[in-house]
């Protein structure tokens, strides 16, 4: 994709829209959604949008029975076992929603880890990157058919500002040449998520499909659960009391808020001439240079066709060993 097609179109929402605003007079009856991290974080809240919206979700989750109790109260909403990082049991999922459903509508690909201390899964590949991108991989692979098979599916994965952090190394995407860094491998992987989505896009084109990725903001989730208070408070997240600083709260979103772009790119009209492309704050994200110093913003690693290209094939060659 030409990074060129990275111009915001002036959508009416923003930073601290709510998901009620970008669903107002959307009716998803009938369509069928599978969102990872469902259960918790803005996770949670995307699924209490989407099933409040008439759409029959699909939770797959590590710990089933947490998640069950967390979705309690939200009608239209079924649970199932998977673990991303466990290729095995996402095979197993896929298999058993193709077999349970016809189609699939919407695709979030939400769950993730962030900062987490070096850790293996699999044969070898570092968590990050397993999780955030190689599990989604596998998920969508999975799925691809039932996607094709519905009316104008979509597929949202869940990137980040931090993509501003790392490229993807096609070359050593698991640290095995090269000293780990936990934030830099965030980064990377979230890159990866975006590339991700920007090739996805144009092999579900055929199907009249599109998939976007989105940054959905700063927002105090359990995503943070690797990082100690020290760090957040000299990351100027958090004040010397432990509370969210006043950076974090002039700048971070609600659960709820960091939700809405997530469910804007499932659903809104205006996007259907866009695929693929990088969203925040309920827009497309302008494209920036990599050495900008503004946390807003995609930058060109995320944006590169030719290495979305040959990161997809990669995954491949990666999950065929596992």
């Amino acid at each position: 994709m030409d990074a060129g097609r990275q111009v915001p179109l002036g959508s009416g929402f923003g930073s601290r829209s709510e998901p009620e605003e970008v669903l107002a007079g959307i009716d998803l009856t009938g369509r069928r959604a599978v969102v990872t991290g469902g259960y918790s974080g803005i996770g949670l809240e995307t699924v209490r949008a989407l099933a409040g919206a008439g759409a029959a979700v699909t939770v797959p989750a590590r710990s089933p029975d947490r998640a069950r109790d967390a979705l309690a109260d939200v009608s239209g909403v079924e649970v199932a076992t998977m673990d991303l990082g466990d290729i095995g049991s996402v095979r197993a999922f896929a298999e058993a929603f193709s077999g349970a459903h016809e189609r699939l509508d919407l695709l979030i690909c939400n769950a993730g880890i962030m900062a987490c201390p070096e850790t293996r899964l699999g044969p070898g590949w570092e968590a990050q990157f397993a999780t955030n991108h190689l599990g989604h991989f596998a998920l969508t692979a999975g799925l691809l058919d039932r996607l094709r098979a519905a009316s104008a599916p979509r597929v949202v994965v869940l990137s980040s500002s931090a993509h501003r952090l790392s490229g993807v190394d096609l070359a050593d995407p698991n640290y095995l040449e090269r000293p780990y860094d936990k934030w830099q491998a965030y980064g990377q992987s979230k890159t990866a998520n975006a590339l991700f989505a920007l090739e996805l896009d144009a092999r579900l084109a055929e199907a009249g499909g599109h998939a976007y990725a989105v940054h959905p903001g700063g927002i105090f989730t359990p995503l943070q659960r690797h990082l100690p208070k020290e760090e957040m408070q000299a990351l100027g997240w958090l004040g010397d009391d432990g509370e969210p600083s006043p950076l974090a709260l002039q700048h971070f979103k609600s659960p709820t808020q960091g939700a809405t772009t997530t469910l804007w790119a499932a659903t809104a009209a205006v996007l259907e001439e866009h695929g693929g492309v990088f969203c925040e704050d309920c827009d497309i994200a302008q494209a920036v240079p990599a050495d900008s110093a503004e946390i807003r913003g995609v930058r060109p690693q995320a944006t590169d066709a030719e290495v979305a290209r040959g990161l997809w094939t990669l995954s491949e060659e990666l999950l065929a060993r596992a």
